[in-house]
């Protein structure tokens, strides 16, 4: 979908359909929507009275001018209280003209800046949020939908915007939400992709191609070369699988001299726990939703793409190690002891602990870059899902000043994050009997456990756990997350929030 910012009077527009709003509370509209509902003859006004129309968020109602002005539909859409009202009520607002739009049939639409009229939102600020929006909650995965006819989409949203000063900020917003949703896209895409069609080779391909196109430096370091590193972490858990594990490393220079962040995503591209079998209906969902457990590698690609596109001026280095964990006849085995990167021994009680495996391996790798930071993303543990649910995503770290930065972040983005405790006394937890640390604790504090695992391996460098299963993925139901930019299968997580993490740290 195209994103056009132009200037102009929305009541005289002609589009297939006019977008316009109501803050809740509103008797009488004014603005833009006051002046199409006088041109109109008052329905908006009517509609209000009637009750019919509350100006609740995500609340729709289609009128049909009837040739009264140029438009042939016209939607109103409701903003919900104007207290409060931030960009992430934009993004929202946005979001669901797209989708209410796309699903009416109508291919394009026209639109104001959503809350225009609140002090305090920047013009370019909304620009992007506008963007943002409209391509996150117009995305829909049909690529495997074989009649095409019933598929619907929107070809074009174009913004109009009556103050001429304002257009400039208003576009370079838009542009860089546009580069920001795409991103945002990719990552959903390749999450909901069935594992069939994504192995670690062809998973390392298709981030390859997305490197090329945003020209990041891509390497694909093969299983004879982490071998050769010497990463027993990632390899005992690809033995059980007759495909082949890929190491991805991405590297963007934006600032000569600078040391880079270091994101790290876990990418598992099919998890079944291995030998140790996962029940069919866990706390993370069917074995059918483990397609998804490469969702962190997706992630920090996505998000190092989107840095390239914004041409931000700072370094960052992402890893991805992809492979499947699979029962078979090779299989690592519950006892087993591999070593990892960093010359430390793992005794594994838990194959279905996988993740962890190779997030070893690659935080060890890391310290290759002396990296500022370390950030590493994965769908790591049922537990995180059973202490905070799937609306907001889990978060350990050793350093405030990381956190600091990334809850400015989800505050910018509308993402919740929450941290957990890592407490010393958690590390007896991974104490092993004959190996240096083990990949699971006991029955409780789960995801405690894992991010006490993770922390052996990152060498003392300033460093965050972020852990989304269950803000990774939503089921469409009360219990995910329910902003309207969000649809079923994957959401995405974290790559807006990273995204605007490393647009903001060098005023950190």
């Amino acid at each position: 979908m195209k994103i056009l910012v132009q200037a102009g009077d929305i009541a005289s527009w002609k589009d297939e359909a006019v977008v316009v709003n109501l803050f809740e509370g509103v008797a009488k509209p004014g603005g833009a929507t006051g002046a199409i509902d006088a041109a109109l003859g008052g329905p908006i006004a009517h509609a209000i009275a009637l009750g019919d129309l509350k100006g609740k968020k995500a609340q729709t109602l289609w009128l049909r001018p009837a040739g009264k002005i140029p438009t042939k539909r016209v939607l109103v859409v409701g903003l919900g209280e104007k207290r409060g009202f931030g960009i992430d009520g934009v993004r929202e607002a946005a979001a669901t003209a797209a989708k209410t739009v796309r699903d009416a049939g109508v291919r394009s639409f026209a639109t104001i800046v959503h809350g225009a009229g609140i002090g305090g939102i920047d013009p370019e600020d909304a620009g992007e949020a506008m963007a943002e929006g409209a391509l996150l909650g117009a995305y829909s995965f049909d690529r495997f939908k074989t009649q095409r006819e019933e598929i619907k989409g929107l070809d074009a949203m174009t913004v109009v915007e009556q103050e001429r000063g304002r257009i400039r900020r208003i576009t370079a917003g838009a542009e860089r939400g546009v580069s920001i949703a795409a991103s945002v896209n990719l990552a959903r895409d390749l999450a909901n992709l069935p594992s069939n069609e994504k192995t670690p080779t062809a998973l390392a391909g298709m981030i390859q191609k997305a490197a090329r196109e945003a020209v990041v430096k891509c390497t694909v370091l093969d299983e004879a070369k982490m071998r050769e590193l010497g990463m027993g972490a990632v390899l005992g858990v690809a033995r059980g699988s007759e495909q082949p594990p890929k190491f991805v490393v991405l590297e963007y220079e934006g600032r000569k001299g600078m040391k880079p962040v270091a994101l790290v995503g876990k990418g598992i591209t099919f998890d079944t726990g291995g030998i140790s079998l996962k029940p069919q209906d866990g706390p993370l969902g069917p074995m059918w939703e483990m397609k998804h457990d490469m969702t962190g590698a997706a992630a920090v690609a996505a998000t190092i793409c989107a840095v390239a596109r914004l041409r931000l001026k700072i370094n960052v280095v992402a890893l991805a190690p992809l492979t499947e964990n699979m029962p078979g006849g090779n299989a690592q085995k519950p006892g087993d002891v591999v070593t990892a990167f960093d010359g430390k021994t793992i005794e594994v009680i838990n194959t279905d602990a996988e993740g962890r495996l190779v997030l070893a391996d690659a935080l060890g790798y890391a310290t290759k870059w002396e990296p500022q930071a370390v950030i590493d993303v994965a769908t790591l543990t049922g537990a995180v899902v059973i202490a905070l649910g799937r609306k907001c995503t889990g978060v350990f770290t050793n350093d405030r000043g990381l956190m600091r930065r990334l809850e400015s972040a989800a505050k910018a983005t509308g993402d919740r994050v929450w941290e957990l405790p890592l407490w010393d006394d958690y590390d007896p937890l991974v104490k092993s009997d004959v190996a240096d640390v083990r990949n699971v604790g006991g029955r409780t504090a789960g995801s405690i456990a894992g991010a006490a695992f993770l922390k052996k391996f990152v060498g003392g460098q300033p460093w965050m756990h972020l852990d989304v299963a269950g803000s990774a993925w939503v089921h469409g139901n009360e219990e995910g997350l329910q902003k309207s930019y969000y649809a079923k299968g994957a959401s995405g997580v974290p790559v807006r929030m990273l995204v605007q993490m490393l647009r903001d740290w060098n005023r950190g």
